[in-house]
């Protein structure tokens, strides 16, 4: 993240502390997407996310519900500044938080390695991040993808209209 001084390991609430992630998770995560998409169907792979938004990310969530769209907030900054090749900038208004992703450090690393990527791989950042953020009292909505994306957080009761799916783009 371009310009960021946020410390990942004091803002993340994960016991494994650290400066950066590893790049080659991403191929993981993508191959990991496959894997489940293939057992488990569309349906079953965004129950998945849905539970690990819930039940992984328990602590963060607890995070955000306790301290409002500023704790959403640090948390992105956080994430992101530890995130190889992020270049990301977050945004904290009154009434919502907007990341935008203007380079997508899985999507360029999966590109860069001449993996083929999972075609749902950016609706996964929705699922996870709405069941994380619904689980904290707020609603998340995405557009974009594909290699870059904005994700917005707002108080649930300011969703007007649902997520459209059509609106992430199949990443390529």
């Amino acid at each position: 993240m371009s310009g960021n001084s946020v410390d990942p390991s004091v803002e993340l609430p994960y016991t494994d502390k650290k400066p950066q992630g590893a790049a080659d998770f991403y191929l993981a995560i993508n191959s990991t997407f496959r894997f489940l998409l293939a057992k488990l169907g569309r349906d079953g792979w965004i129950r998945y996310l849905d539970e690990m938004g819930r039940g992984y990310f328990g602590a963060v969530n607890e995070c955000w519900r306790s301290g409002g769209l500023p704790a959403v907030a640090r948390y992105w900054r956080a994430f992101f500044a530890a995130e190889p090749g992020a270049d990301v900038e977050v945004t904290e208004k009154t009434d919502c938080v907007v990341i935008t992703v203007n380079v997508c450090p899985a999507i360029r690393h999966l590109r860069e390695q001449g993996r083929e990527i999972v075609g749902q791989y950016c609706q996964h950042c929705y699922y996870l991040g709405n069941s994380r953020a619904e689980a904290s009292g707020f609603a998340m909505r995405l557009e974009g993808g594909n290699g870059s994306c904005r994700h917005t957080y707002f108080a649930r009761e300011s969703a007007a209209e649902p997520q459209d799916i059509n609106r992430i783009l199949e990443a390529r």
